[in-house]
């Protein structure tokens, strides 16, 4: 093979040899010539044959050298070397008999040797180290998060009861169960807000309770015994027990009574905040409060100026709408919501009053839009008997059961409904009745 391609080389050679020297003939008689634009044109179109020639000869060699089976040239010999060219090395060129082959076949066996090899450990003793299971970090914060959240919860319930222990709601809650008589609605609802209210320190808004019912059921009772159980756990300089019939009787006096009141409740509010306390205002005989003062009092519940005006307890007592206690508690005094006599049932008296109460006061003033109503009823006979007792147990009297029931059948009562009788005046006389004994 090797011989027949330099054959081949040779003549393609003489071929173009030949060839170039005819042209270089040609190029001698056209230089000897003057050049003209066709002598330039046939020069152009003679070296485009000429190279066209060449590839045709250098095409036909390799035809001879590769055609099929390489026979029918005559020039490509069997046995003869083949010319080869360096090849690249591939993947495709790998063909089944190739990876069948015995050297590949040895080559894929030390591969899975390799990958199959593991480190052995003696068979005398048990010298493998167990894993070590790591802890995760993110449980020990998780722990330590909730040791944190655990303490703040304590210690927030035994600041609550800090608060409340001061205030000491559970000596009030027993006063007023010994000495407020029929009224445990009443007494149970002012409590509850009492003891939400005075549990904590910072408030968004200051409590403002109102007191309402007919005359002699114990509003200004309550009063006192609130002022007097305040004075004695937060000072008498941060209770203020305001009658408006004493301090402001005169209506003319309006206004300057109501920049004296607004200047007193600054003065004590700005004294609680240094003391961390919380002051109690009392403002009894509100029906006969003038509207300038309750529109301070209304500024005064709606301040957002600063903080010591949030944390203040505001107590209204006024028989304003005891038409319609009086008128509910006669049309109804026969339904079970009124003949049974548990806490529960008064709590619900409680609240049906206190709706049909709010819109008649805001009415009135816009004060009581930002109060909670507390609704007292009406005293019956027995309750006034109670009274009777009590007072004259105060007085040093021998409560004699016969003398009381003769003084409380000298009351004036509404007519019997449902075989209850309520008094009219309910203990508002007790106290005239048994200092004339």
């Amino acid at each position: 093979m090797g011989e027949q391609e330099d054959i081949c080389d040779r003549l393609s050679g003489s071929q173009i040899e030949g060839e170039m020297e005819e042209q270089e003939e040609g190029d001698g008689k056209m230089q000897s010539a003057p050049l003209t634009f066709s002598h330039f044109s046939s020069s152009v179109r003679a070296m485009i044959r000429i190279k066209l020639k060449y590839q045709a000869i250098k095409r036909r060699r390799l035809e001879m050298m590769v055609g099929p089976g390489n026979g029918g040239m005559g020039l490509v010999q069997t046995g003869a070397a083949s010319r080869t060219s360096p090849k690249i090395f591939t993947f495709d060129s790998l063909t089944p008999s190739t990876m069948s082959s015995p050297s590949y076949n040895s080559y894929q066996k030390k591969r899975k040797k390799i990958r199959r090899s593991r480190v052995m450990f003696p068979s005398g003793g048990d010298c493998r180290a167990p894993p070590k299971q790591e802890q995760s970090r993110a449980k020990n914060c998780l722990l330590l998060l909730l040791a944190i959240v655990f303490l703040q919860v304590y210690n927030a319930i035994e600041n609550l009861d800090d608060h409340v222990l001061r205030y000491d709601l559970e000596g009030l809650e027993k006063t007023l169960r010994r000495e407020v008589f029929s009224q445990q609605g009443a007494v149970e609802a002012l409590l509850s807000h009492l003891k939400d209210y005075l549990s904590t320190y910072v408030h968004s808004k200051p409590l403002v309770l109102s007191l309402h019912g007919p005359s002699g059921v114990g509003k200004s009772h309550i009063g006192r015994l609130l002022a007097g159980h305040f004075r004695s756990v937060v000072g008498e300089s941060l209770v203020l027990q305001y009658y408006v019939l004493h301090h402001c009787p005169l209506e003319t006096e309006a206004w300057y009574c109501a920049r004296a009141l607004s200047t007193l409740v600054t003065e004590m509010v700005t004294r609680a905040e240094e003391d961390e306390k919380i002051p109690v205002f009392i403002f009894d005989e509100v029906e006969h409060m003038h509207g300038e003062i309750l529109g301070t009092l209304r500024d005064l519940v709606i301040s957002q100026h600063s903080n010591e005006y949030l944390n203040a307890v505001y107590l209204f007592l006024s028989n304003l709408g005891h038409g319609h206690i009086t008128k509910h508690l006669l049309h109804n005094s026969s339904s079970g919501s009124i003949t049974n006599s548990a806490v529960g049932c008064h709590n619900n008296l409680v609240k049906e009053l206190s709706l049909i109460l709010h819109n008649t006061l805001e009415n009135i003033h816009p004060i009581w839009a930002e109060a909670e109503l507390l609704p007292l009823i009406l005293l019956e006979k027995s309750h006034v008997m109670e009274c009777f007792m009590d007072e004259m147990s105060r007085e040093g009297f021998y409560p004699d059961r016969t003398n009381i029931e003769r003084l409380a059948g000298e009351m004036e009562y509404y007519p019997s409904v449902g075989g209850r009788k309520y008094a009219r005046t309910g203990c508002k006389q007790v106290v005239a009745k048994v200092n004339m004994l």
